[in-house]
């Protein structure tokens, strides 16, 4: 195929006449049919990486121009969703292109080895009195979609996965709410030159079977940099599971890769209240970078919200798994009515392959307000993806309150970290541990080891909290004149690992 051939065969924007608006409802499949297979989006992909980087076509400027208020008076109608009044399981809701959301994505249907494009019609769509005129051309399409199913009562279908913008997606387990978001891909991330956002530009959706929890969907992923060809098999559920394939293609020398990146917002804690004036207690979606290392160990970094922007790396050799947690889940940790921060997912992170060595990477960015995601985590290859090459991997997202599959050797948790200045000097660091059975009654045979990479810090001592049941580790630290400490702590057992290592980042404000 040549390149003009591919992109006509992403032309799935094509518009819906008015007049069938109001005679057929639901969305509209487009009559053009083409086969589809396994190697589809892949053969699509590496054409479209022999060629130059073109960006797709803006839509109208008086969708684009639509102010916040505005883009909010216009709305999917649920009653014309993909699947409705079908025995299907799965429904498929459309969004309005936009404000953010400048460029349409073409959106296809897959049933029988063919595929159908799904057209745009401004029919599927409510609209309040005041929504502006818009102008209605071949540029316009959808700008992502929303999938929904019976999650947990027969006949109501809750939404449980969103992708829309760039090549942003998120999910939820049932009975969560939304807050971190994937990504499927991160490029230059914290680099001076600026960051690349590549976008998922066509979607091609599996028809679900009957009585299944599994839904197949297939994303084209293009950017001045690549291109490449997703797949995605999402299970919903009370962990909701998606497991990615992707094969992507160099246009240029690639030298700063994030494989499954996670972007989420971090703006306090316990460990730097006293920078906020707010009546809540803590604000943020994830509040920990969890890392099982190729070894076995297990690093849990808290989060912090930097005077200025931070980056760090973890090295390692085939990462067992990373993520993003979520681990305060009482309301009084937020005491938060709207944001329900409680109720928002962690992620966790299984490489489906050996990913070589590299290194897990934290990007954390300053912010003054909780509207701005902040933090960025990501898997970075050592090696460079030269342009003309390939590169397939695998892994499987894990959405829910606790997604990291349970092992016999994962060690107690730290369930949170808290500082403050000491009225004598110094800075106090109090880290809560969970209550396990593991933990000795005696704490006393239990192993402290605390170690900073300058100032001086006090040997520590390990109390039971009477409210968690479980140890607390506190010690003194005086920085001194640095401005940067790195701290390494953990509870030790018989020379065996207690608990997890947990790793942080003082910086002075």
């Amino acid at each position: 195929m040549i390149r003009r051939d591919v992109l006509k065969s992403l032309a799935a924007l094509a518009v819906v006449p008015a007049a069938a608006w109001a005679e057929e409802p639901g969305l509209h499949l487009g009559d053009e049919a083409t086969p589809f297979d396994a190697d589809t989006v892949t053969d699509l992909a590496r054409t479209l990486a022999a060629e130059p980087y073109a960006p797709r076509p803006m839509i109208p400027e008086s969708w684009r121009k639509l102010s916040y208020d505005q883009y909010r008076k216009i709305w999917f109608d649920g009653r014309n969703a993909l699947w409705e009044n079908s025995d299907l399981p799965q429904r498929m809701d459309v969004f309005p292109p936009g404000l953010y959301y400048p460029q349409a994505v073409a959106l296809h249907v897959v049933e029988d080895g063919t595929a159908r494009p799904i057209s745009f019609d401004m029919g599927v769509f409510d609209t309040a009195e005041e929504f502006p005129e818009v102008d209605i051309n071949e540029t316009l399409g959808y700008s992502g979609l929303r999938l929904r199913a019976e999650l947990e009562k027969p006949g109501i279908f809750q939404e449980y996965a969103v992708f829309q913008g760039a090549s942003y997606f998120r999910g939820i387990g049932t009975g969560e709410i939304y807050g971190l978001s994937a990504r499927g891909l991160a490029l230059k991330t914290g680099d001076p030159a600026g960051e690349e956002f590549p976008d998922f530009t066509a979607f091609w959706m599996e028809t679900p079977d009957a009585d299944s929890s599994r839904l197949v969907l297939h994303a084209l992923l293009d950017s001045p940099s690549c291109t490449g060809a997703y797949r995605f098999e999402i299970t919903h559920g009370n962990v909701l599971q998606m497991r990615i394939s992707a094969t992507l293609f160099a246009r240029e020398d690639m030298t700063h890769v994030g494989i499954a990146p996670l972007t989420s917002m971090f703006l306090f804690d316990d460990t730097m209240r006293q920078r906020f004036s707010d009546f809540r207690p803590a604000v943020h979606d994830s509040d920990g970078l969890l890392i099982q290392n190729g070894g076995g160990e297990v690093i849990w970094r808290p989060l912090a919200n930097p005077t200025s922007l931070q980056i760090s790396t973890f090295a390692d050799q085939n990462p067992r798994g990373f993520g993003l947690m979520q681990r305060k889940r009482a309301f009084s940790d937020f005491n938060d009515l709207e944001a329900l921060y409680h109720d928002r997912p962690a992620v966790w992170i299984t490489p489906g392959e050996d990913w070589g060595a590299g290194a897990v990477t934290l990007v954390e960015i300053p912010a003054d307000l909780e509207i701005y995601d902040n933090i960025v985590s990501y898997w970075r290859p050592e090696n460079p993806f030269p342009a003309g090459t390939s590169h397939q991997m695998s892994y499987t997202l894990h959405w829910g309150e606790d997604p990291v599959a349970p092992a016999a050797d994962m060690p107690v948790k730290v369930i949170n970290t808290a500082m403050g200045g000491r009225p004598e000097g110094g800075i106090v660091v109090a880290i809560d541990f969970a209550a396990a059975d593991i933990v000795p009654d005696d704490l006393g045979t239990v192993e402290i080891v605390v170690r900073s990479s300058t100032g001086t810090v006090t040997p520590g001592i390990l109390q039971k909290n009477p409210e968690t049941k479980g140890p607390r580790l506190a010690f003194t630290f005086e920085p001194g004149d640095a401005g940067l400490v790195e701290f390494r702590a953990q509870l030790r057992l018989n020379g065996d690992p207690l608990s997890e290592v947990w790793l942080y980042r003082w910086t002075k404000t």
